[in-house]
């Protein structure tokens, strides 16, 4: 009786058979480009499959995001108000300070800069050698740019130029170990000096003593003492402070709040690089011609006042009626305050008005001097 199923070969030699040939798939695909086009058309084939296999997770996935989307979004809104108010409120304040800064510098007539000019300048290129911190940028000395010039990112500071070219210039980092900045703690002022580690994301505090007032967390600024930064810009946040009994110092090591590795787009400060010297000559000299000037509005007021004096004579001649002797008396009163009405100079318009008058009041006396006649009578 002939079996209805054929017997075929069996299941180990099925899987001998199916291993030998994956083997020699593996060894022709990895030693030779025959399987490529294949390989190609299969992955057409497979990318429906993959797309079918992932539709319930995707299908889940949007559900959820419909309904947890308006939540989200409600609460992400909320948050941004709130940011936005606490931003606003900062702001107003910094407008209000930085007025006050300016009032401040003009009381002491300080000749020092409240607000830098910066230039935008671009990254376009970083030293291979990784033992150094340096970057290229797209300003040189065609564009203003000088060796030593502070440049920044919109986080805080970077670094300094240390090499000049036409159109280009080279830009040592916080980070690098020849560097070091002179900076202060915000919080209460201590000085201190950050140098450079290698490490992109960390500056170390050298020589600072085991008992000195700094914690995790304290803003760096710069202190502006090596006339080479501009004070006030962050540089770094104190991410540990390791104190040791046994040493003098404490270890102190913080993170630049710049991103040195990250930032394309840098700012170029051109800040004043007078001395201390130079900025209080400054100073006293624009003191002086100020002075000058306000003596000089002062002195031209003086002169005015004799250019009307010459009127006054016309003034004098004005009383004619010098015969009668009633008339004298009464004009000298009459002169007396006429004269100040026409010119502002009082001493020197009385003495030349009053003199003239006398002559005319004296004739009136020999018109007494007949009066010894009636005496005269009398004795007879």
């Amino acid at each position: 009786m002939k079996p209805l199923f054929a017997k075929g070969p069996s299941l180990g030699v099925r899987l001998l058979v199916l291993t030998v040939l994956s083997v020699a798939l593996m060894v022709v695909d990895a030693r030779f480009t025959l399987l490529k086009p294949v390989r190609s058309q299969m992955s057409l084939v497979l990318m429906e499959s993959y797309w079918i296999t992932d539709l319930p997770q995707r299908l889940w996935q949007g559900v959820a995001s419909q309904f947890g989307s308006r939540t989200e979004l409600v609460a992400e809104n909320e948050k941004l108000k709130t940011e936005n108010l606490l931003l606003q409120g900062r702001m107003q304040k910094l407008a209000a300070l930085t007025e006050q800064n300016v009032r401040l510098r003009e009381l002491l007539n300080s000749s020092a800069l409240v607000n830098e000019k910066v230039e935008v300048a671009e990254l376009i290129g970083m030293d291979p050698n990784p033992f150094t911190h340096r970057i290229l940028i797209n300003k040189g000395e065609r564009d203003g740019v000088v060796l030593g010039q502070p440049v920044l990112d919109a986080r805080g500071l970077m670094g300094q130029v240390v090499e000049l070219m036409p159109y280009t210039s080279r830009v040592l980092l916080l980070t690098d170990t020849t560097h070091s900045i002179p900076v202060q703690v915000n919080r209460n002022g201590l000085r201190a000096i950050a140098s450079g580690t290698g490490n992109p994301e960390r500056l170390e505090l050298r020589h600072v003593a085991d008992t000195a007032d700094i914690k995790e967390g304290d803003l760096l600024v710069s202190s502006g003492l090596g006339q080479r930064f501009p004070a006030g810009y962050p540089v770094a946040t104190v991410k540990e402070v390791i104190h040791d009994s046994g040493q003098p110092f404490a270890i102190v090591r913080a993170v630049p709040t710049a991103a040195l590795n990250r930032s394309r787009y840098l700012l170029l400060v051109f800040s004043d690089n007078r001395t201390p010297e130079e900025r209080a000559n400054d100073a006293a000299v624009a003191q002086e011609a100020q002075d000058r000037q306000g003596g000089e509005s002062v002195t031209p007021v003086t002169p005015v006042a004799p250019a009307p004096a010459p009127a006054a004579p016309a003034t004098v001649p004005k009383p004619q009626a010098a015969t009668p002797a009633t008339s004298a008396p009464a004009t000298t009163p009459s002169t007396a305050p006429a004269t100040p009405a026409a010119a502002p100079a009082r001493p020197a318009t009385h003495a030349p008005a009053s003199q003239p008058a006398r002559p005319a009041a004296r004739p009136p006396a020999s018109t007494p001097a007949a009066s010894p006649a009636p005496r005269g009578a009398r004795e007879e």
